[in-house]
């Protein structure tokens, strides 16, 4: 009888403990799965600056950047020679905003995009070695 107990606990353990993983595979992929920009999502830009760039030099690309549409933040460094900025993608491009400062300022000035091999390093969950990317790898595969 008592073995019968354990048994039972064992296999329902065991069929909750599938379930989750299961869960958990299903959650991983569905979050991974690339989507398109919407109106709702945020992207974030790097602009290199192939000059060196004073303090009213970053004021003056930061209010400019700021006056276009579609942008939301942005971070100008003038002791790095760089500017961040987070925008809508689905309002404007990137590429098209620095072309356009490069243009308007007489910047040289490039975006920065970086490698498959960077962005594997800034993502903890895409890292090519972690449980969640080869679990997504797997997901990927079977669906």
């Amino acid at each position: 009888m008592r073995k019968r107990k354990i048994k039972k606990v064992l296999l329902i353990s065991f069929s909750v403990l599938v379930f989750l993983f299961i869960v958990l595979c299903a959650h991983i992929y569905i979050m991974m799965k690339p989507r398109p920009a919407d109106s709702k999502t945020i992207a974030m830009a790097r602009i290199d600056f192939k000059q060196d760039i004073k303090q009213s030099d970053a004021d003056k690309i930061t209010s400019w950047l700021y006056s276009q549409q579609g942008v939301q933040h942005v971070l100008c460094n003038q002791k790095t020679d760089i500017a961040v900025f987070t925008f809508y993608p689905a309002k404007i491009s990137a590429d098209k905003l620095v072309s356009n400062l490069s243009s308007s300022l007489n910047y040289k000035a490039i975006r920065y995009t970086p490698t498959k091999e960077e962005m594997m390093k800034g993502c903890p969950a895409m890292a090519g070695n972690s449980f969640v990317h080869k679990v997504y790898d797997v997901m990927n595969k079977i669906l």
